[in-house]
């Protein structure tokens, strides 16, 4: 990595972090309603991920789902937006924070859902390998999801179909207030992937060149092998888990020593003893920062409310279905229908399956 790229590394986390701080302070002035998962201490994780992707690649996230929308390059203004419920949001304010949605970034969304994503990153997979091209997926969830029925189902298939989908379980500890301890009878998550023949591993969360180097092996392993893998980051969650959360199930002592492992802290060493980073270049990248994240709230505030008139607009969509449909009865439809054309190796009904032999 490049001094460059090294402190684009950098200002990417400290985007996410001055962002998801701001919104705290908004919130609780009312600009922001309903709920807001921030992303303080995972930093590294969205960072390391979106800066080994090519444009064309896609990924789903939880609802705790800022800081990959940030990492991956959008705007943070619509983003801001979004959150204040107005119509310049990346959702026309209508997603709110649990439901960022960015097409041509290939951000296909927050989910609302505990695990309810998991299986829509599979299929996205599925169409990957429909279209035969050498796209990958990423898929994001917590440790809480590792016990709902989707992450099983979408492993299973994943493993089985041979799909490019990296599945990256962040673990922070804690499923909402209910910790790993307590709800899970394994306490290495990414060992359950040996149960689909899926490769895997674990590691640290809290440190962006481990995390890009795991990534990188697993995103290389999906686009020209198409095999899925099974990561399990270990992080960390600095706040609660929403702003209506006040984090009383762990220990004051238990904060303050992963507030030691800050993967902007770290990295910002990094920077300075390996790409000679002075910390006045630090100092004025964090001023920058901040008045990109002062300059989103702005624009949040002067973007108008939604009208009563747009309320049943972008609720449906043309099917694929119906469209063909649509084109076997009137041939005025037909050129309009692009051809998909299904690999003869693998029908849609019938798809190949991956190689059995898997290292661990």
């Amino acid at each position: 990595m490049t001094r460059d790229e090294a402190l684009a590394q950098y200002r990417a986390m400290l985007l996410i972090r001055r962002f998801e701080e701001r919104c705290a302070q908004i919130y609780v002035e009312g600009k922001i309603g309903g709920f807001l998962h921030l992303y303080i201490g995972q930093e590294a994780v969205a960072v390391a991920a979106m800066s080994l992707l090519r444009p064309d690649d896609y990924f789903v996230t939880s609802y705790r789902d800022h800081g990959y929308a940030l990492a991956r390059g959008t705007d943070p203004r619509p983003l801001m937006a979004e959150l204040c419920g107005k119509v310049g949001g990346i959702s026309r304010g209508k997603g709110g924070s649990m439901h960022f949605y960015d097409v041509p970034t290939g951000n296909f969304g927050g989910d609302g859902i505990v695990g309810g994503h998991l299986p829509i990153a599979a299929g996205m997979g599925y169409a990957i390998r429909l279209r035969q091209t050498d796209q990958v997926v990423l898929c994001f969830f917590g440790d809480g999801a590792v016990n709902e029925g989707a992450f099983h189902e979408a492993l299973n298939v994943s493993s089985l179909w041979g799909l490019p989908v990296v599945y990256i379980i962040e673990n922070n500890r804690y499923g909402m207030g209910t910790s790993l301890d307590r709800a899970s009878s394994v306490k290495d998550l990414y060992q359950r992937g040996s149960a689909y023949g899926i490769p895997r591993r674990d590691v640290d969360g809290m440190d962006l060149l481990t995390v890009r180097e795991a990534l990188a092996e697993s995103i290389d392993r999906a686009r020209k092998e198409k095999r899925p893998t099974l990561l399990e980051v270990e992080t960390y969650r600095y706040r609660g888990h929403s702003m209506s959360d006040p984090g009383k199930y762990r220990t004051k002592e238990e904060v303050e020593e992963m507030m030691g492992h800050d993967p902007i802290l770290r990295f910002a060493k990094v920077l300075k003893e390996q790409h000679k980073v002075a910390e006045a270049e630090l100092e004025a990248m964090d001023k920058d920062v901040l008045a990109q994240v002062a300059d989103s709230v702005r624009f949040a505030d002067q973007s108008p409310w939604p009208t009563p008139d747009t309320l049943y607009q972008d609720v449906y969509v043309r099917s694929p279905y119906i469209h063909h449909q649509a084109a076997d009865k009137d041939p005025a439809w037909r050129d309009s229908v692009k051809e998909d054309r299904v690999p003869e190796d693998f029908p849609a009904w019938a798809p190949q399956a991956a190689p059995a032999k898997v290292e661990g």
